[in-house]
């Protein structure tokens, strides 16, 4: 597709693989910036759920204004057919290739963590959970902006409860997402659990070679202390990683403010060492 123009899109480089399609860096012709297009798989365009799936993340991540969550400008869709997302594009690299080069320091690791909490919170205020919080969804600007992508599996909570979904990406999911038990806001919570004690430690809490291990592992096992010592953050995260729902924050609000805390004593921690 690269070198194609679609609409008033020239395609100028493929730029990831998401769980339905590619996305592709492009040049808005008509106003002269830099867009990301989201494809839907020519494979899945003849699958009307599939279809109904897409739709419904560019309506769910479009209704989400804020500063620490993707934005979405439209959907449309090709002269053949194909159904594609434009969404803002960002410089910067992946949260995965951050955590690549090897543990990230205390004060970073929560400020990395402290802005998509933001954004999730603003979600969970309409009532939208992401479902598939991972360090590839989360993508760091060269300024130190933080932005969550892709809410393609995330889930509205009905009015009648928490839904159920099997839905995300295994290493990040939740207990209760294993299970096919019901799910709210809390399965998030879990996610930015296991994200940060990665950033910390440079490996996940839950570890498996196969799928059957790793699912042993989140349902019966507890992480390891980070680096095999004790660590200032070691409460907040063993809170983030109750299995039981019940035990772990309740709410996005309640992470923050634990987040803040402990931000402000590592500011005064290091304070004391210059």
């Amino acid at each position: 597709m690269v070198g194609m123009t679609i609409s008033h899109y020239k395609i100028l480089e493929l730029i990831g693989q998401a769980g339905m399609g590619e996305v592709y860096k492009a040049e808005d012709i008509a106003l002269k910036r830099f867009v990301a297009l989201k494809f839907l798989s020519p494979e899945l365009t003849i699958d009307p759920q599939a279809v109904e799936r897409f739709i419904r993340e560019a309506q769910t991540a479009s209704a989400l204004d804020h500063q620490n969550i993707c934005t979405i400008h439209e959907i449309s869709q090709s002269d053949d057919g194909q159904y594609f997302i434009i969404m803002a594009y960002y410089e910067g690299e992946t949260l995965r290739h951050k955590i690549s080069a090897g543990p990230v320091d205390i004060e970073e690791a929560l400020d990395i963590t402290q802005q998509p909490c933001r954004g999730l919170e603003k979600a969970h205020a309409k009532s939208i959970m992401h479902l598939d919080l991972k360090p590839e969804n989360i993508i760091i600007t060269p300024e130190g902006d933080v932005k969550i992508l892709d809410f393609g599996v995330g889930e509205l909570v009905s009015r009648q409860g928490a839904q159920r979904s099997t839905s995300g990406t295994l290493a990040y999911m939740s207990p209760e997402q294993l299970m096919g038990k019901a799910i709210d806001f809390r399965t998030d919570i879990w996610a930015v659990g296991v994200i940060l004690y990665e950033m910390l430690d440079g490996q996940r809490p839950f570890r498996g070679d196969f799928a059957e291990e790793m699912i042993y592992s989140i349902l019966n096992e507890e992480p390891e202390s980070i680096n095999e010592q004790e660590h200032p953050l070691e409460k907040t995260i063993t809170k983030l990683l109750q299995k039981e729902v019940h035990k772990r924050y309740q709410k996005m609000a309640d992470v923050l403010s634990d987040l803040r805390i402990l931000a402000d004593e590592e500011q005064e921690h290091l304070l004391t060492l210059s």
